[in-house]
């Protein structure tokens, strides 16, 4: 007792004093930068999750993509059509492997949020010292790793197929529209996932928005076939643009216009569109609607 008393003298307070003891003043945080091991931490959750069930959520879609491609190819391509100069079966090949890689991106980003509020879970995502910058980061990283293992899976059983080439003509609009078209769609993912409270309204916006999108945006044919009214509806589709680059970037040419300035112009254009809807997204992160409320 006689210690405790000539403590608290000596202090002015019955309680140790929290900095003399090597921790920081109340409320100040603890990570004053990037917080790397829990971005990381969170990442490596979000990649471990899918490759539990690889057989679903990456080779299944190779398997599924795989026989669009014989579908049409079979309706379409028996007589030796050629589309921008190709074979039909290599013009179709890259837009349904960044097709299938959009798709799996959004699924996987739309997952991670609406999983923890249906099953009460959330908690273990918003209690851990993260930003929301950083959650957002490791959710869109992971579901834009899920989307290059499929195109890397869709690729292979294209290969598969006879009368496929995919040889790279410019790498760059190969590497530059996917990874756009994986973040668009990652982040689509995410505010859906934010948006939704039961897998009904998940699954509404994929059969209603993602699906529509995704086969109307010139996958299947070349929108010069098309007339102008709906020519012009899918140029204010963005799925269009990312489906023609990355097409530019096996053919060497695409029907976004002549030439490689429309392509550059609709990369730039791409990356724009991302930065706005990233900004947007991470302000409703931030805001706690549908997740904090």
């Amino acid at each position: 007792m006689s210690d405790q008393a000539s403590l608290s003298k000596q202090t002015g307070s019955s309680r140790p004093n929290r900095q003399s003891a090597g921790f920081r003043p109340r409320g100040e945080p603890i990570f004053t930068g990037i917080n790397w091991i829990g971005l990381w931490s969170l990442y490596l959750k979000e990649v471990r999750r899918f490759l539990k069930v690889q057989t679903q959520t990456i080779w299944a879609p190779a398997v599924t993509t795989l026989l669009f491609l014989v579908i049409f190819s079979v309706a379409l391509g028996r007589s030796g059509r050629e589309v921008l100069g190709v074979p039909f079966a290599s013009f179709v090949a890259p837009g349904l492997i960044v097709m299938g890689m959009m798709q799996n991106a959004f699924a996987n980003s739309s997952f991670s949020l609406l999983s923890g509020k249906i099953q009460g879970t959330i908690i273990d995502l918003l209690m851990p010292p993260l930003s929301e910058g950083e959650l957002m980061t490791g959710i869109i990283g992971a579901a834009v790793t899920r989307a290059v293992l499929v195109g890397l899976a869709v690729s292979l059983a294209m290969l598969l197929w006879p009368g496929v080439q995919l040889t790279p003509v410019a790498p760059w609009a190969i590497a530059w529209f996917g990874l756009m078209g994986a973040i668009m769609l990652s982040l689509m993912g995410l505010l859906t996932s934010i948006w939704s409270e039961k897998f009904d309204h998940n699954a509404a916006i994929t059969n209603f928005v993602i699906a529509p999108l995704s086969l109307l945006s010139g996958t299947f044919y070349v929108i010069s076939n098309l007339a102008d009214f709906f020519q012009a509806i899918s140029r204010a589709n963005p799925f269009f643009y990312v489906i023609s680059g990355f097409r530019y970037g096996f053919l060497g040419q695409s029907d976004i216009g002549a030439g490689s300035e429309p392509v550059f112009q609709a990369a730039i254009g791409l990356g724009i569109f991302n930065l706005i809807f990233a900004v947007l997204v991470y302000r409703v992160l931030k805001s706690g609607w549908k997740i904090k409320d």
